[in-house]
This record gives structure tokens, C-alpha cells and sequence, in this order.
């Protein structure tokens, strides 16, 4: 029997985004731009690509902004129209009317709490989460990439990455079975290890389906580490119940939850794309040319 179909995902956009602090203070990180787009638009576009029918945005105080984003903006579009400009741009903007839905989280209490508090839109349907710090840059898309190995395995499925040995402190971590190309069985996962004990060096980024049992083990409100209601420990109890897999995405990802990332991404995008690409290359070129000479002069 064919896996149900993945309709709806969820993207928990709650947090205070303190790392870029002050550009944080009154605009939601998710809405920082890499080059022209929020991140939580390229999330958004990812999880279309993929045939996403629902957005589910668990938010917090000060996210109105992400509100406004998806929402018709009659002054500008009206102003556009008089001038003569088109609309295209705005394109990714304009969703479906009924096809968002916002819940709110009041308090900050880890990822799987944000998950927890969309238990109601999911309903009782496999569901798609999307984190917009981590920006997947690839043909086709993250998720569009797990939905079709998703055709394949049902059950839950995680997106999966080699980091070094001196990060897997940093991040859930996969203890891996079988591995068939870009899927690995997944037979246990550990939130954060301490250094040195991982079982391997197999992350867990911000992609994720996931059926619906895990909002029950979710209802316990366990806490984990950091003291936070922890998604990886409840997708880890239910393992052994349920099939699970790891998908190793095949492209770049982007961690713009850090400012070195996010700068990153923003010049990676900037340099592939052709209005851009060869005034930022040769920018770029020009600035490491004086910074090399500096250094010399220095020495």
C-alpha cells in the first residue's frame, strides 16, 4: 500500500532569533533576507515545490511580519498596478486563501513543543517540517528530494548530513543501520551527545516527515536537553515502532542561524544568479585583492 500523502508542513518560526541581535529586535529572523527573499520564503517555496497543499506557522510574539508577508498588500499592489510595474515579483508571496494556518506558541520551550502546538491543524495526516534556518540550496529541492524517497519507504524520515567529528555536539545525531544509496536506516537517535561519544557523525538538519503518533509522545511535555521538549527524543521513542530513514540531501545546506552562514548563503546566491554574479565577483575579487595586500603590509 502507497505511503499517504504528504499535504501539510509545519514551520516553527517562534524563536528570538538573539544571534543577530540588534537586526532581530522588531523583525522576525526568519524575515531576514538572503539577497532579495526572506528565508521563510525560500522555506515556503521549497515545501510547494513538493507538493505541499497546507502551511502550518507556529509563531511567537513580534512574527506579524511573516503574517504580512504571505498576505495581500493592497497599497503596494495597487501603487505597483498605477505605475505600470508588474506583480510577477510578489508571485511567491500570494498563497491560496485557506492554505495557511498560524498557531502560537507563548512560550519558548525547544522544537518539539513547537511542533506539539500545531497537533491540531496536523490533525492525524503524515506531515512535512521545515526549519528556515537551514537553507537548502538544490535541484530539486530538500524536501521534494524526501517526499520521493518518502514514495518509497513511508514511515518517518529525517534529513541527514556528515559534519565533523569536533560538531556532532552540536546537533541530533543518527545511530545508522543499513544504508542503500542516499537512505540509512535509522536505528536510534541522540539529542546533542557529549564530544566523543556520538555514534556517528550523521546530523540531523532541519528537514523532516513525520506521522502523526509523534505528537502523542510529544503530549508527555518531557524535557530533554537543554531543558527543552526535545523533537529528536520523541521521534527517537517511537523507533522500532515505525519505519525510519535518514536522506542525505543531495546539494548545499546553509546554516543561517549563524552569521557566518547566513553570509554565506547570501553571497553563494548572489554569485549564481545572472544579475548579480559578475558585479558580486568582481566585488568579491577586488576585496580580497586589498585584503591580501594589507596582510602584506602588515607582515
Amino acid at each position: 500500500m502507497a505511503p499517504k500523502t504528504v499535504r501539510k508542513a509545519v514551520f516553527p518560526v517562534g524563536g528570538l532569533g538573539t544571534r543577530f541581535l540588534p537586526a532581530t529586535k522588531a523583525i522576525p529572523k526568519e524575515m531576514l533576507p538572503i539577497v532579495d527573499r526572506p528565508l521563510i520564503q525560500y522555506a515556503v517555496e521549497e515545501a510547494l515545490e513538493a507538493g505541499i497543499e497546507h502551511m502550518i506557522f507556529v509563531t511567537g510574539r513580534g512574527k506579524a511580519a511573516i503574517e504580512d508577508h504571505f498576505d495581500i498588500a493592497y497599497e503596494l499592489e495597487s501603487t505597483m498596478r498605477g505605475r505600470g510595474k508588474s506583480l510577477d515579483i510578489l508571485d511567491g508571496t500570494r498563497l491560496k486563501p485557506g492554505s495557511i494556518t498560524y498557531a502560537r506558541q507563548q512560550e519558548p520551550m525547544g522544537l518539539g513543543h513547537a511542533i506539539w502546538c500545531a497537533r491540531d491543524a496536523v490533525g492525524d495526516e503524515p506531515f512535512a517540517v521545515l526549519l528556515a534556518d537551514d537553507f537548502m540550496v538544490g535541484r530539486p529541492g530538500c524536501l521534494k528530494q524526501m517526499v520521493e524517497a518518502y514514495a518509497r519507504t513511508g514511515g518517518n524520515l529525517i534529513c541527514a548530513e556528515e559534519v565533523p567529528d569536533d560538531q556532532t555536539h552540536r546537533y541530533g545525531i543518527i545511530t545508522p543501520g543499513a544504508r542503500d544509496g542516499a537512505l540509512t536506516e535509522v536505528r536510534g537517535l541522540v539529542e546533542k551527545p557529549a564530544p566523543g561519544t556520538a555514534p556517528s557523525n550523521l546530523s540531523v538538519i532541519g528537514r523532516y516527515i513525520l506521522q502523526p503518533e509523534v505528537m502523542q509522545v510529544l503530549e508527555r511535555q518531557e524535557a530533554g536537553a537543554g531543558g527543552e521538549i526535545q523533537l529528536t527524543d520523541a521521534m527517537a521513542r517511537l523507533i522500532g515502532e515505525q519505519s525510519f530513514h535518514g536522506v542525505t540531501f543531495q546539494g548545499t545546506r546553509y546554516d543561517c542561524g549563524d552569521k557566518a552562514g547566513f553570509l554565506h548563503a547570501n553571497l553563494a546566491v548572489a554569485l549564481g544568479r545572472d544579475d548579480l554574479g559578475d558585479a558580486v565577483e568582481a566585488f568579491a575579487a577586488d576585496l580580497l585583492d586589498r585584503r591580501a595586500a594589507q596582510r602584506r603590509v602588515a607582515a
